[in-house]
């Protein structure tokens, strides 16, 4: 008994069940997070299969039976007692109840797309071949029955012709192409324009208050008018081809009825897709999934943030943290590099240290509060007053934007590259300066070529925690130049290309506009995970590229200092 005691206590002491304790907590760390992503790609990811579509009739409060039909979103069981304080006529002997919650889409026609329904008096559920679902850029969905197809008024096909599908789809696609045609009209030819107008303007601006005298001003004005004038009439070609397409789009209507006999008119040039779930093979409906989660990561949103994609959100997001980089790499590394090399070792150093270690636990919303008052009221104001007088009253840079979004960000992440590029710096062996030195390099020559290269991957270490850190933040960025809806993006090709005072979209604040602002709780519930999981893989993304170049520095200066 002593020696199974002895034996106890050595296996205790020699820390064995300390590191079977730490395993055990890091594996069920690991597997917690595996099921928080398991559990956001299920709940966003699976908002894209195409579900089908099913009819059925309840009976509602008042006794009367209705029919509808939808997608069942999911269901629960509720005491009976909920439902008949609900005004629902239930069994007193019933004391459970299931409920079902059914996506009914036709906004424009019952007023709500979401609706729970009873299982009492629920008739058996049917899955109708023909049942179709139409995604629109307006009014969310429609379920119901194809009826009749027009063109220009006139019938051209009806549901029980053998081209019916046939011409649906042709003419789907036509309107599609047009839909296209336009957007880029607009977005790219008329933005052109519209920024060459606005550049005359300033520029004349630019010249009353640089004090140009009366005959100057008469010689530019007339400048300024003919060029003004060949834009006019460039734009009225060009608005000229848009009127011609909208009117192509508008020919095509589809004629459909809803499951209690309602129809409903709906022009093709608002209809994004047309499915019909119920006909639809396994093959099939991976197509129509992967179709849709392009479109979600490549178009932009639509009703309120609830449709559409989130394409602008990612492109705002990845721009954003690329410039805080750019911003935040040299400003840390050489604040690290100066207190580490040249700065005289004392009390002084000791307090700004010291600071260093508090701002990274100073609460982001305060950077945000920071950011808007200095950054954007402060150096934006006086920016607008020096470069941008012309634009005046009309803030240039005097207003929350991406170059002020990502300074804060990059003044938050700071001490996070200090700390970093410092604890590389320190654990440089100090036999290599000697050896520099002992070679007759100067102490300048033995810091950038030999000490620097060598710590370069504890300044990426840095660099992918600042990264990390940032492209999650929302608090500061509400303040700073996120808005809710910015479709343009920061890039594109009106000089100077990278428009660094435009607002921009982000990822997170995404999820809190979605998840908390929309009017439309459960469309926006699914994009809510999907967004949030595009968000986490983003940063995994950035963070396994920054990791792959700090992993080729360390083995191209391990061979070096070998």
């Amino acid at each position: 008994m002593k020696k199974l005691l002895k034996r106890k206590t050595s296996w205790f002491n020699s820390g064995s069940p300390w590191i079977w304790l730490n395993g055990g907590a890091v594996a069920i760390c690991m597997l917690m997070v595996l099921g928080l992503l398991g559990l956001i790609a299920v709940r966003g990811f699976g908002h894209f299969w195409p579900a089908d579509i099913l009819q059925t009739s309840v009976v509602d409060r008042d006794g009367n039976r209705q029919i509808v039909m939808g997608e069942v979103v999911r269901d629960e069981i509720i005491p009976a007692s909920v439902a008949r304080d609900g005004g629902y006529t239930v069994a007193q002997d019933v004391e459970l109840i299931t409920r079902y919650l059914f996506k009914m889409g036709n906004r424009d026609v019952n007023g709500r797309d979401f609706s729970w329904f009873l299982e009492t008096g629920m008739d058996e559920w049917q899955y109708p071949a023909d049942a179709i679902s139409i995604e629109r850029r307006e009014w969310g969905n429609f379920y119901g029955y194809p009826v009749l197809i027009k063109e220009q008024g006139k019938i051209v096909s009806e549901l029980k012709s053998a081209d019916f599908w046939d011409q649906l789809n042709q003419r789907l696609e036509r309107a599609l192409d047009l839909h296209h045609k336009v957007s880029r009209i607009e977005k790219v030819d008329i933005g052109r324009i519209n920024n060459k107008m606005d550049e005359l303007r300033l520029e004349r601006r630019r010249l009353e208050l640089d004090g140009a005298t009366g005959a100057k001003m008469a010689s530019a004005d007339a400048e300024f008018a003919e060029r003004r004038a060949a834009l006019e009439a460039e734009y009225d070609v060009i608005k000229k081809e848009r009127d011609e397409i909208l009117a192509q789009a508008t020919r095509d209507q589809l004629v459909a009825r809803t499951a209690d006999g309602k129809e409903v008119v709906i022009a093709f040039d608002h209809i994004v897709r047309v499915t019909r779930p119920n006909e639809m093979g396994v093959v099939a409906k991976i197509g129509q999934y992967v179709e849709r989660f392009w479109e979600f990561m490549s178009d932009e949103p639509r009703e309120a943030n609830t449709e559409g994609g989130i394409f602008p959100a990612i492109f705002g997001t990845l721009t954003m943290v690329i410039v805080m980089s750019i911003m935040v790499t040299p400003f840390g590394v050489l604040a690290a590099i100066y207190l580490r090399e040249y700065a005289k070792q004392g009390t002084f150093l000791k307090i700004i240290r010291i600071s260093v270690y508090n701002l990274a636990g100073v609460p982001s919303i305060v950077y945000g509060v920071f950011g808007l008052g200095f950054f954007v009221y402060t150096l934006g104001g006086s920016l607008d007053e020096l470069f941008y007088a012309e634009s005046l009253p009309s803030p240039t840079f005097g207003t929350p934007g991406l170059f002020w979004a990502s300074l804060t960000l990059a003044l938050l992440t700071l001490p996070i590259v200090i700390v970093s590029t410092e604890e590389g710096l320190s654990r440089i062996p100090s036999t290599i300066r000697q050896g520099s030195l002992a070679l007759g390099a100067t102490k300048a020559e033995t810091l950038w070529k030999v000490v620097v290269p060598l710590a370069t991957p504890a300044m990426m270490t840095g660099l992918i925690l600042a990264i990390a850190r940032a492209a999650g933040e929302v608090a500061p960025l509400m303040l700073v130049g996120v808005v809710k809806l910015a479709p343009a993006l920061p890039i594109d090709g009106n000089y100077p290309y990278l428009h660094l005072d435009q607002k921009i979209m982000h990822l997170g604040f995404h999820i809190y506009d979605v998840g908390f602002q929309s009017p439309n709780v459960e469309a926006a519930r699914p994009l809510v995970y999907a967004t949030s999981l595009t968000l986490v893989l983003l940063i995994i993304a950035l963070n396994i590229t920054a990791i792959k170049i700090r992993n080729n520095l360390r083995e191209k200066y391990r061979s070096a200092s070998d």
